[in-house]
């Protein structure tokens, strides 16, 4: 039995940049409030990230005060 892949893992957006924005906020500042390294959350902000760990997606959302859905969204390519 084979896992399935997504079609097209790309199409999984991440909005770190906006929202760090919005918060008058740096990526340093936020790994340091969630213990994630700035490394990490640069993959992950530049869309670049394979997956994300539940704990870190929740330490984020907290750290920004938002919701999943403000931090991720969904777009298909046609």
């Amino acid at each position: 039995m084979t896992r399935e892949e997504p079609e097209d893992p790309s199409a999984i957006r991440c909005h770190l940049a906006q929202l760090l924005e919005t918060k008058s906020m740096t990526l340093v500042e936020l790994s340091e409030r969630v213990g994630i390294s700035v490394v990490n959350l640069s993959v992950l902000k530049n869309n670049r990230a394979k997956a994300i760990r539940f704990s870190t997606l929740q330490a984020i959302c907290v750290a920004l005060d938002c919701e999943v859905g403000e931090l991720l969204s969904y777009a298909p390519v046609s």
